[in-house]
């Protein structure tokens, strides 16, 4: 694969490094055999000596914004619990572990006494094990009853990857106890033959909400002697859920501990999270169940050195003559290549997959230029690649085969992976909560480790690595979820019904919302009322009424024009922006272009190409205000919060140099409108307000629409949310609330709570978005202060000196934020003070935009914008628009509901309710006795 390398002599990747590689000086597994068994290892470097290998002159040191080191931290023990089995005890000692720490002690007192328990300790503090105590202890209880198994357990993971681990893991350390404990992974990679053993046989299964959702609790009589003796629910890595996401999973666990209920069963939940606020909250809210906390974490840890890395500027300009740094992809793989050279095991963390494939190209590019064999020692690791190739790569990372890995969030969450020095994360990943569980991933066994933060070219990033008080001074956020939102819940209600019919009795398991919906779907008719009873009337499967990761819709195939070979698909929401015509797409190193996209059969045609750029999509949006749930007075003006409607359309697409991130140029789009009903922040000025700020009519769209950029940047510091998770418009004039208007929107049906918390913490966020553009060191605005890459309007018009002067008169009257909300702890109102003198020198009254005047290419038509302006916007990419949702129960009574049609032949099964009930002294082997079993999911 080609790529536009910067020219020579410019790149400074290996200039300070040796050109000999040291690949004998990787740490090994026992089991493993290195290329060159007679070189001995190399010491290890402290990770503040690696730091200093990776920055050894004033170029490189001078990326470098801020370093923290954390101190290594001495562990404290506890006895082991006396009601846990002597066989159990036996097992974990033979591992090596001759106490457990304090908290794995209380966590596992707590599961024997029958309370549920979340453990929220940082990473690598033994979580696994503090649950798995109670669990094997149990099992191995169970495995003495008539028919081996009078105990099971479910394990929850949100990814395959840490599902697999999870299961090898638990493999190894029950060795001891023989046949007594029977893991097994059910997932869509399951094979079908091994299904039906896993039912019958196994009593720890371990799977995914999305199984769970589609493919267990559907089949529920085929599951009822697992479920009617299930002990544990184990929900690892519980921090996870938030947003959408958590609030279907919310729905999904309800419905599960119905069915637990009508099987006899009421199971403990044993919940691992990393640090976080309120844990004993959020594990309720996911739960619906009261839960003890134990957040006082005992182990151990090595020394952490954390460093924020600021790309340099480059020679290139972007929108409007805007400085361009380097781009943090880049840069990443600088710094991979050098650490895989020096023999430094690594993985960096890339937020998309696109990325993850650059990162690990272009290394093994750089890294062939010096010993091709080093080349081979990087790899990608991504969602979208096939099983064996994700279980392949796990393995060579763990047995010190791979000296470099480039991976997206997939091998974030808990994969023990032994033996790291370092960890690379190429841009800000959204919640302190992930950035910390990043970070955990190297220097696993006590070891030190160094943390790299590469800071995109973005507010957010930029804000951060100048701000590290931000990071390190401020604790994680708490959970955002919201199992009452209609749009969510409305499907589960379906989903349960076909399940079980519901009852009176069900209504408060799932929430005050319920009794509202439940008459709204008896309208639409997708139940139906009997007796004392609500009933699923369609033939199709209620559970594939809601993807529950939010996505929607049908998947759009990936199909290689020439050969017709499907190289995989992308979720209907973000077919638009990810495969329209035109995109670059790529997959496993190969690059593809883009042919053509047909929406109504859902597939992408695409051909292999070598462009030597990269392509992002814009998009506009026009807003409409449904209702306002609260108004706030801010001086003269108002922050409101409430229900909008939203209608979005990409228009365009640019194409950016891969290495460079130089805009190349941008091309039109034609693609259909789409909406979305959804919950929204907002706030707006007065005329007297301008006049004070010295905003004229000339600057004013610019100002609101620099404002609203920034403001979207900054609020994932304050939401657990991704840029891309929410949306913006900002309004001249607006004909809902006839003032300049700002609106920052939820990018899900119904809302994700993130608008919410905007609300909430509104004074602290608006103060460090100013203060963000205010310390920006550019003259007119760039990527890091006030240009988004989303932005469907080209960037223009943007004022960043007018927005630093509107948000200070805004503040100016802003009230103190709420004390008690849902918060993640941020200091409410902290920062810059609204009347702080801005730190850019600020233009006179009637001054003309910094910015170009004509309309940029992908403006929306001015008969699209209310009041004759062209509202600027920014959209969520992954939005589930209204029209494409399953079920869209809208909250407005009176409303009628839609439902997606399922394919034809897809009728509810009819399931013996006494399969799975015989009891077997005698457990076969996986894959033996199977029958063959109905047709179920084969992607959860």
């Amino acid at each position: 694969m080609a790529f536009n390398h910067l020219p020579a002599g410019v790149h400074d990747a290996l200039a300070p490094l040796s050109v000999t590689p040291v690949t004998h000086s990787v740490p090994m597994a026992k089991n493993h055999q290195s290329e060159r068994s007679s070189a001995q290892p190399a010491p290890r470097l402290s990770p503040g000596g690696l730091l200093d290998r990776l920055a050894p002159g004033p170029s490189r040191a001078s990326r470098i914004t801020h370093t923290e080191h954390l101190p290594p931290r001495a562990g404290r023990h506890a006895v082991w619990p006396d009601r846990i089995r002597s066989e159990v005890i036996a097992a974990v000692q033979a591992r090596g572990i001759e106490h457990p720490w304090a908290h794995q002690a209380l966590a596992a007192e707590h599961a024997l006494d029958g309370d549920s328990v979340v453990v929220a300790t940082g990473t690598a503090s033994g979580k696994s094990l503090a649950y798995l105590m109670p669990v094997l202890s149990t099992l191995l209880d169970g495995s003495e009853a008539p028919n081996g198994r009078g105990a099971t357990a479910l394990y929850l993971a949100p990814t395959k990857a840490l599902a697999a681990d999870q299961r090898r893991s638990v493999k190894e350390l029950s060795q001891p106890l023989g046949n007594a404990v029977r893991p097994a992974v059910y997932d869509g990679d399951t094979p079908f033959e091994e299904r039906e053993w896993i039912r019958q046989y196994a009593n720890y299964v371990l799977t995914n909400p999305d199984m769970l959702h589609r493919g267990i609790l559907p089949s529920h009589p085929r599951w009822s002697s697992f479920l009617k003796s299930l002990k544990y629910v184990v929900i690892d890595e519980c921090h996870t859920y938030r947003g959408v996401f958590g609030s279907h999973v919310a729905q999904v666990l309800r419905r599960l501990r119905r069915l637990c209920a009508r099987y006899g069963s009421s199971p403990v939940f044993l919940l691992a999270s990393a640090t976080a606020a309120d844990p004993a909250e959020a594990a309720g809210r996911l739960t619906g169940l009261p839960v003890v906390e134990v957040a006082d974490d005992a182990s151990p840890r090595g020394e952490l050195v954390f460093a924020l890395w600021e790309p340099p500027l480059t020679e290139m300009q972007g929108e409007k003559g805007a400085p361009v740094r380097r781009t943090a992809v880049a840069e990443t793989a600088d710094l991979l290549t050098d650490l895989a050279v020096q023999g430094v095991r690594t993985v960096a963390f890339i937020r998309s997959r696109r990325g993850a494939e650059l990162v690990s190209v272009i290394a093994q590019e750089r890294l062939a230029e010096v010993d091709r064999s080093l080349a081979r020692r990087v790899a990608a690791y991504r969602g979208g690649y096939l099983p064996e190739e994700r279980r392949a790569l796990e393995q060579a990372l763990h047995s010190g085969e791979l000296l470099g890995l480039a991976a997206t969030t997939a091998l974030e969450l808990g994969i023990d992976v032994s033996g790291l020095d370092a960890v690379l994360i190429a841009g800000y990943p959204g919640t302190r909560a992930s950035l910390w569980q990043q970070a955990g991933r190297a220097g696993r066994a006590g070891q030190g480790a160094l943390a790299i933060l590469v800071a995109r070219d973005d507010p957010l990033d930029t804000f951060l690595v100048h701000h590290p008080e931000a990071l390190f001074d401020r604790p994680v956020e708490s959970t955002v979820l919201d199992p009452d939102n209609p749009y969510v819940l409305a499907p589960h209600l379906c989903a349960a019904a076909a399940e079980l019919p519901l009852t009176d009795e069900d209504l408060e398991l799932f929430g005050p919302e319920t009794e509202g919906l439940l008459p709204q779907l008896e309208a639409a008719k997708l139940l139906r009322r009997r007796t004392k009873a609500w009933h699923w009337t369609r033939r199709e499967r209620a559970a594939d009424l809601t993807d529950i990761r939010g996505e929607g819709g049908r998947p759009v195939q990936i199909v290689e024009s020439g050969t017709g070979r499907l190289l995989g698909t992308v979720d209907a929401s973000s077919a638009h922006t990810a495969v329209h015509e035109g995109a670059v797409h790529l997959h496993q190193g190969r690059t593809y272009l883009v042919r053509s996209l047909d929406l109504e059969d859902s597939v992408a045609l695409v051909e292999e190409a070598n462009p030597p750029y990269s392509t992002v999509a814009r998009d506009t949006t026009a807003i409409s205000v449904l209702e306002t749930d609260v108004e706030i007075p801010w001086g003269d003006g108002r922050l409101c919060y409430g229900s909008v409607e939203v209608t979005h359309q990409v228009v365009s697409f640019l194409r950016r140099r891969v290495i460079t991130g130089e805009v190349l140029g941008e091309s039109k789009l034609d693609l259909p409108p789409r909406t979305l009903r959804t919950r929204a922040v907002w706030w707006t000025v007065t005329e007297d307000q301008l006049d004070a700020a010295r905003i004229n009519p000339e600057i004013l769209g610019g100002a609101l629409h620099a404002a609203e950029h920034a403001s979207i940047g900054l609020l994932p510091l304050f939401a657990t949310c991704d840029r891309w998770d929410i949306g913006g418009v900002s309004v001249p004039l607006h004909p809902d609330t006839l003032l300049p208007t700002v609106f920052v929107y939820d990018g899900h049906p119904g809302g994700a709570g993130f608008a919410e918390r905007a609300f909430h913490t509104a004074r602290a966020w608006l103060t460090a978005t100013r203060q963000a553009i205010a310390s920006c060191e550019c003259e007119a605005g760039c990527p890091s202060c006030i240009q988004s890459p989303k932005c469907g309007n080209g960037n223009d018009p943007l004022h960043k000196r007018g927005a630093v002067r509107l948000l200070t008169e805004l503040l100016r009257a802003a009230p103190e934020d709420e004390k008690e909300t849902r918060g993640d702890g941020v200091a409410r109102g902290e920062g810059a003070r609204a009347d702080e003198e801005a730190r850019v020198s600020e233009p006179g009254v009637g001054e003309e935009p910094a910015v170009g005047e004509e309309p940029a290419v992908g403006e929306a038509p001015v008969d699209e914008a209310p009041v004759d302006e062209a509202p600027v916007d920014e959209a969520p990419v992954d939005e589930a628009p209204v029209d494409e949702a399953p079920v869209d129960v809208k909250p407005a009574v009176g409303e009628e509901a839609r439902v997606r049609e399922a394919p034809v032949g897809e009728g509810t099964r009819t399931e013996d309710p006494s399969a799975g009930e015989r009891a077997r002294t005698e457990i076969p082997p996986a894959g033996e006795e199977a029958r063959k079993p109905p047709r179920e999911p084969s992607g959860a």
